[in-house]
This record gives structure tokens, sequence and C-alpha cells, in this order.
């Protein structure tokens, strides 16, 4: 069905060969669900967040547009349902991206608008019912703000501008964790101004010929993304210009330094479109999802090239290509999908992808085995129930799935089988209106101490940094 390029070649219908044993597999599950059922497992929340606007976006919603922008739900562990516990009253425009500070009990969410400037807003979240509060907002410093990240040390947020292409270093407080100032900005563009407009443009939901024509005739972050063995070197797809781009990141001086770029599929391709990067919780590898192309691209990390770098070394590529694998059926119009969300199961095992207009997720199985580890083959694809899957998450354990349909205003929860990567119906859907992010979070308790990064987080440079279950990731 799919073929994947470079130095791996396989069939998309071929059987995925099963690395890991049935055996640990199924203690993997039995241990998911013990913890699941455990009384003294911690509130588990999940917050939705819905476009409010449609006029000052890129592209095209079809769902209905949102009154209130965030939903807070509260997750079952034992069957997976979701139980509607506030809905925040603040007037905040098309929050489209959350990122959870686990110390802190904040949620920073991020607005999108072509039109206007991005807002960083930060609320506070109450352990006990999961109820926003909104402290603060600041001017992200560019429109179409996409993503947000956290530093190993959480004293700075990197941020993301799509429609401009910048990326700034703001910096966090550190009793608070609220946004203090702009520290730095990086802009690819160097100053000039787009060729696109935000009041004349193509519909990004679109994926023709002249569509894609248009959405690359700038460059257009998406993400950033810090390697997970240093923490020091940053990783910055490029929608419009087909490249990951390569800094050394600086969070002393909360500086960002070019460091080259490589290209996110094979050589000779046009049309790519890199959206998101994800690291392998322990391999030296990360997978790259092309929007425009739907495929996952498959990167080998090259840490003693990335150490050269952060030790003040000159620009090299840490990156090599190793494989790329189509996300959809080979018998699919390409230009009738684009990619939206990547993930690496906390496994390791798995890599998911969603696509919008086939409706879909695909199943990927990580291989583990030698020469080459971390490559992929297709275990399935899954329809969504629903149309343009923007977002998916797992919940904190990795057993749920919550894919946010977009245009049919639709949350619908999946059972992930860990032995076998299937998705399986729960039979759990609910109806909220033009769903674009998903964030699973576990509030700690007021009365615990919070845990130093220091002591927590920080691993010795060189060393992957622990790659728990998800806490509000991308």
């Amino acid at each position: 069905l799919a073929q994947v390029y470079v130095s791996h070649q396989t069939s998309f219908g071929r059987a995925a060969s099963r690395r890991t044993s049935g055996r640990n597999s199924h203690r993997r599950s039995a241990l998911a669900m013990e913890l699941a059922t455990s009384a003294d497992v911690k509130a588990q929340f999940v917050v939705v967040s819905c476009y409010t606007r449609f006029d000052n976006l890129a592209h095209g919603p079809r769902g209905k547009q949102a009154a209130r922008s965030l939903y807070t739900y509260r997750l079952d562990p034992r069957d997976g349902q979701l139980v509607l516990e506030s809905v925040t009253k603040e007037p905040v425009m098309n929050p489209a991206f959350s990122r959870f500070h686990p110390e802190k009990n904040l949620l920073y969410t991020c607005t999108e608008s072509v039109a206007e400037p991005g807002e960083i807003v930060t609320w506070s979240v109450c352990p006990s019912t999961g109820q926003l509060s909104k402290l603060s907002s600041q001017s992200a410093g560019g429109s179409s703000t996409c993503y947000l990240t956290l530093d190993r040390e959480r004293e700075n947020m990197l941020v993301v501008n799509y429609w401009d292409a910048t990326i700034g270093v703001f910096g966090l407080d550190r009793e608070g964790g609220q946004l203090t100032e702009a520290r730095s900005f990086y802009d690819p563009n160097e100053g000039r101004a787009m060729r696109a407009r935000h009041d004349q443009h193509v519909n990004h939901s679109e994926n023709d010929a002249g569509a894609q024509a248009e959405r690359q005739a700038d460059p257009h972050s998406h993400a950033v993304v810090l390697d997970p063995f240093f923490g020091r070197i940053a990783f910055v797809p490029d929608l419009g210009m087909d490249v990951i781009r390569q800094f050394r990141y600086d969070p002393e001086a909360g500086r960002m330094e070019a460091m080259g770029a490589v290209k996110s599929g094979p050589d000779g391709r046009r049309a790519l479109g890199p959206r998101y990067i994800e690291f392998h919780p322990s391999l030296p590898v990360c997978y790259v999802v092309n929007e425009l192309s739907s495929e996952v691209s498959v990167f080998e990390f090259d840490q003693r090239a990335a150490q050269d770098i952060v030790e003040g070394g000159d620009a090299v590529p840490t990156l090599r290509l190793l494989q790329t694998i189509r996300t959809i059926p080979d018998a699919y119009p390409g230009d009738l999908n684009t990619c939206g969300r990547i993930a690496v199961h906390c496994s390791g095992n798995f890599v998911l992808v969603s696509n919008r207009g086939h409706n879909s997720i695909a199943v990927l199985r990580v291989h583990m085995g030698l020469p080459i580890p971390g490559l992929l083959s297709v275990v399935g694809v899954y329809h969504t129930r629903g149309a343009t899957p923007r977002h998916f998450q797992f919940d904190t354990l990795g057993q749920w799935l919550i894919a946010a349909n977009q245009d049919s205003d639709r949350l619908v929860v999946f059972r992930f089988n860990l032995a076998t990567g299937r998705l399986e119906l729960t039979g759990n859907e609910y109806s909220v209106p033009s769903p674009n992010f998903v964030c699973c979070m576990r509030p700690r308790e007021v009365s615990a101490p919070a845990a130093t990064p220091e002591a927590k987080d920080i691993a010795p440079l060189g060393a992957p940094l622990a790659q728990g279950p998800f806490v509000g990731g991308p």
C-alpha cells in the first residue's frame, strides 16, 4: 500500500513483525490497568480547546463556531469515559495549542489568528475540579501562534508563530511560572515581508498544487522541539521551506543560534510540508510528519555531532534520513489529505499520525531490532468516526486515545491495544464545537511539595531525559 523510501523498503500492507514479546506486552497492559484502578491515582483531566472565530484563520473549519473556548473533562481510567467538569467563561479567542506545567499546576494556551498578534494565556488549574482560572495574557510577538515548549530547566518557554514564522524565547517567573519578557526572536525571513497576505490567501485546508505553491511561498515555522539528550539543540519544522531548521539553544542567554537545516524528506522531492517532530523515548531517533505529502520521515540523531554543537562547535547536521513511509493508502489521492498530529506512544513501540481528509489515524510499529532500530511499518489505519482529526492525545498512562474531529464537532475515545497497536472503539463520543487540541494532565495536590526540575528531570548531558507518560504534550 505505501512505499518506504531511502534505505529501507517495505509494503504498507505487510504485517508488522513482533519485536516485543507477547508476554511483556500483556504485563504492560496489566500494569496499566492496575495503575488505572488504583485508589490513589490522581485525578486526570482532559482540556479541549475550540475555535471561536473562523474568519481570521488560515484554514477553513466547517464545524460549529464555539461560543466558549476551553472545555475541561474528568477521565475515568477504568473505561475511558469523559465527564464535563467545567467550561471557561473568559473570552479567549481561538486557543489552539496547550502546554501543562507539571510542577506549577499551570496551563498555557496560545491563540491562532493570521490577522491579529497571538496571545499566550496562563491559566491556573484546580487539582480537585480541573477548573481553569485565567491569570495573565502576553503577546506572542507574531501571528497564528501554534506551538509552546518548556525548556529542560523550565526557565524559558520557546514559542512558534506560524504565519510570520518567528520563534521567540520568553522567560518564566521561577516562583509563579508565568511568562516574563521576550528575551529574543529568530526570524527566518530576516525582516522581509511575507508574500501571502492575511486578508487574501489560499484556504490552508486545501492541498492541490496551487494551494501547496502558495503555502510554500514563505517560511512557515510550525513547531519547536528540544533534543532529549542535551536539551540544547532546537529543531523547527518549516512547512514552507520543506526543511527542519537546527539551532543551538542557550537557556541562560535565552537565545537560539541558527545551525543549518536538513530536508524533511528524500532529496528531489517537493511539497513535503514538515509540521511536527517527535523524538523516540529511548532511541536516538526522531519522527517528522510531512503534512502536505502525507508521510512520516524517520531520522537518526547524531549525538556526537550534537555534543560538538553544544560545546561551541561549527554547524553540522545532527539528523540523517533513514526512511519515509506513507500514512494513507496508496490508492487514496494525496491532494485530498493533509496530516495533523504525530505522537510516539510512551512505550516507544508505536508512532501514530492523524489524517485530515482521509479522517483516520495511522498506527505505525517501531522496530527495535538491529541493524537499524527505529524504523516503521504500518499496523493499520483506523477511522476516527468524524471529520478532520486535527489532533488526538493519549491519557497519561497511554491506554486511552482521544481524537478531536474538528469539522464534525466530535470527540471520540478509543482504547489503545498496547500489544498490537490497534485502536478499539469504546462508544464514548462527545459533542464539542470545533475541537482543535486535546491536553491530558494530572495536577499535583496543593499540599504536595513541587518536585524541582534539578532533582526530577535533569539528566546528565548526553543522557536521554525521562520520557514518562504524556503530560499535556503537543
